[in-house]
């Protein structure tokens, strides 16, 4: 059974195709990864089925009663209201129906015998659906999936507006979960969860009896839950039958077979051309020449493999500095309150250390307060003399307007136009990204913004809070050769440890520090 048709949709913003008479059909159970580079245009796929974009052409068909949820982390969340409040709106459909049940019983004492037993039979019917949905173990069921993704740590009792942005993408994802819409649309869900709360959306997903898809370029992560991959890359959308793996094998193969087929095409009209020009002047021979003109004219050709423009990483080196990046005594890190025990923890010269631990524990509070952006509850850091940070913080400004050459060279004035585009060009970012403004780039195009400031300066000490968020498979690869070669210190907090484990000297676990019960 078919729940979404969509039928040749094209869109674009200005002279850049995004899709291109692109069509796709979600069967009931499927559960799909839709995978492409930054930029390629999967979060407007995603914003035209759900209807929050026009498309330029085409049409989308959901099918009749269906339910959906799409996970968009930019939902405000209102002030003044609980974390367990806002998860119980999950359930607001039930609550309507037990207060038009409540109604119906008030007007029972008013009504004929007739009429009470219609009244009655309605009333069984809101009582059997009630059960059914099981909105008389609500809490409970909140309890489950609000400790599954690490809620029950921060308490639900919480006001929403004190929440960290990845805190609140995990009240968003609760939500969600807990309304068990027939299709689920998630945007790379991972990005603030951490390794056991990310073990436990694996497993949902993978028992997920309704269909979803899913935005996510943690390969490990898709390949556990997706039997449908769905590939967008230059303006168009294909769809192959497997995990992400079998996509990548089938894709190369594809590859490999339109490039061995343009080159023999190539090749064959090369010849044609070549008999067509010996061949159209002499009398005895031009009938043959027009005969293999028409061939050439009616050939379809086949366009030649257009390889991704790949990013390229290096990051610049400062001088040396002393055997201590920084020591921290009695450290205590918070906002008001404390969030660690006190510290005595020191970082030297050239140690690469991978920060790791469960959401609201302090991780990114840590790095600020070792940077001195934020000050801590008690005790002190002492930094190098001679240290020259680089920081990449987590979340960046969403209503930015610069365009991404505006946003390097209000940095970096002295540079000419042309060393910005090269620096950005260099990045994996086209003439289209350079002149987008910030706010309407993709999250791994914005992340590439950023990294690519960081390359400009001159440091000796990098301090990356959740680099890899966002980025598609080919920058993170880089970016990890690029960690790899830099011969400074580096402090990094992710929750990929297969993005880390094989390069870093040590992993600190703020969970060992933490005041919190985890």
């Amino acid at each position: 059974m078919s729940i979404l048709n969509v039928e040749n949709v094209s869109h674009g913003f200005g002279a850049r195709k995004i899709l291109e008479n692109a069509s796709f059909r979600l069967l009931k159970g499927e559960h799909v990864g839709l995978v492409g580079a930054n930029g390629e245009g999967k979060s407007t796929f995603l914003n035209i089925i759900t209807g929050t974009l026009m498309p330029d052409e085409g049409k989308v068909e959901w099918c009749s009663r269906i339910t959906t949820g799409y996970l968009d982390q930019h939902t405000i969340l209102e002030k003044g209201k609980s974390i367990r409040e806002v998860l119980r709106e999950a359930f607001q459909h039930m609550f309507d129906l037990e207060q038009e049940m409540l109604q119906i019983y008030e007007k029972m004492s008013d009504a004929s015998d007739r009429e009470i037993e219609t009244m009655m039979e309605d009333v069984g019917d809101i009582q059997s659906t009630l059960e059914h949905s099981g909105f008389y173990i609500i809490d409970a069921k909140i309890e489950e999936v609000a400790n599954g993704l690490g809620l029950g740590e921060i308490g639900l009792d919480k006001d929403v507006s004190d929440l960290s942005g990845g805190q609140r993408a995990k009240v968003l994802l609760t939500k969600l979960l807990l309304q068990n819409p027939m299709i689920l649309i998630l945007d790379e869900p991972t990005n603030f969860l951490d390794e056991n709360h990310i073990y436990w959306l694996k497993n949902f997903l993978k028992n997920y009896e309704n269909s979803f898809i899913l935005v996510s370029h943690d390969i490990p992560f898709l390949n556990d839950v997706v039997n449908v991959i769905y590939h967008v890359e230059n303006a168009v959308l294909t769809r192959y039958t497997g995990n992400y793996d079998q996509f990548q094998q089938m894709y190369q193969l594809k590859k490999q077979q339109t490039q061995q087929a343009y080159e023999k095409q190539q090749k064959e009209i090369e010849r044609l051309e070549d008999f067509i020009a010996r061949n159209k002047a002499r009398v005895a021979t031009t009938n043959m020449a027009k005969s293999r003109q028409k061939k050439l004219d009616k050939m379809e050709i086949i366009e030649k493999v257009r390889e991704k423009v790949k990013p390229v990483f290096k990051f610049r080196e400062a001088r040396a500095p002393g055997r201590f990046v920084f020591q921290a005594e009695n450290l205590v890190i918070g906002y008001g309150e404390p969030l660690t025990k006190p510290l005595a923890i020191s970082l030297e010269r050239g140690k690469k250390v991978a920060i790791k631990g469960v959401n609201g524990l302090g991780k990114s509070t840590l790095l600020k307060t070792l940077l001195g952006v934020q000050k801590p509850v008690a005790g002190e850091v002492k930094l190098d003399d001679y240290l020259y940070p680089g920081y990449f913080e987590q979340e960046s400004g969403r209503y930015n307007s610069n365009t991404a050459l505006e946003e390097v060279w209000n940095e970096y004035p002295g540079m000419s136009n042309g060393e910005v585009r090269a620096a950005l060009a260099k990045c994996g970012l086209t003439n289209e990204h350079i002149t987008s403004q910030m706010m309407v780039l993709s999250g791994g195009e914005n992340a590439k913004v950023r990294l690519c400031k960081l390359m400009l300066k001159d440091v000796n000490w990098l301090i990356l809070d959740e680099p890899t968020n966002h980025l598609d498979v080919d920058a993170k690869e880089e970016l990890k050769r690029a960690l790899k070669e830099f011969k400074g210190t580096i402090l990094l907090v992710s929750h990929e440890p297969e993005f880390y484990e094989d390069w870093v000297t040590e992993v600190w676990n703020v969970e060992q520090w933490t005041t919190k019960i985890v």
